[in-house]
């Protein structure tokens, strides 16, 4: 570990999601055109998970990498089974209201027929989010919520609070699409558990990300780009 994470070890598992949700509120704001918004971006990714997390990262393994490939792409399945089975699934105010927000997208209309835009996206959803949230979600918050001693606790420990309150948080990170996070939350949680894992987490997540972004750029359902 570096000097910074050995005296504050979570920061390896914490700090790049923190700096990606601050990113997602700030970018949108700043006076900063396409592509070098999304330029910007990614090199900040790619600089704080080299920076807190690069040990973890390269300790990482995939142990069941076909399950977690096929888990992955089920998941994507059940991610847009709602909106293709039932017409306006969407527009119910479960799923947009003021809590959850709206479905909208944060790339520009003339922004999308950019390459460059749509790979750097791709790139951010299918390479990135999966290893800064997998740290997150997986890696930190459960074991942080079993003890506040969280290096103590094993990857995967099941404890219910644990299970459930992460999942739940989970979902509130994707708005509209809040009831697929959830099950994506428990499904995760559970994947997890079973591993004992973090590499597989991290390949299940990439899957589901790398075929949802496929799916949008070929289907023009770029609200799923939030």
């Amino acid at each position: 570990m570096t000097d910074r994470t050995s005296r504050a070890p979570a920061l390896a598992w914490v700090a790049p999601f923190v700096i990606f949700m601050v990113l997602l509120v700030v970018m949108p704001s700043l006076p900063i055109t396409q592509p070098y918004e999304s330029l910007i971006r990614v090199a900040i990714l790619v600089a704080a998970l080299w920076y807190f997390s690069r040990d973890i990262i390269t300790s990482m393994r995939v142990q069941h990498a076909l399950a977690s490939s096929v888990l992955g792409v089920l998941v994507f399945v059940m991610w847009i089974a709602p909106d293709l089975l039932v017409t306006g699934w969407r527009s119910h105010w479960l799923f947009q209201n003021a809590v959850t927000g709206s479905l909208k997208t944060t790339i520009a209309p003339d922004e999308l027929a950019d390459p460059l835009v749509m790979a750097l996206r791709f790139a951010r959803a299918a390479l990135i989010v999966p290893v800064l949230e997998e740290l997150f979600w997986r890696g930190w918050l459960p074991r942080w919520l079993v003890n506040p001693d969280w290096q103590k606790v094993q990857l995967g420990t099941y404890n219910t609070l644990a299970f459930l309150g992460t999942a739940v948080l989970f979902a509130s990170e994707h708005g509209p699409y809040w009831e697929v996070g959830l099950a994506c939350g428990l499904i995760f949680n559970w994947w997890m558990w079973r591993t004992k894992s973090l590499g597989d987490l991290v390949l299940v997540h990439a899957i589901t990300n790398a075929c949802l972004s496929a799916y949008v750029i070929v289907s023009g359902r770029y609200e799923y780009w939030m």
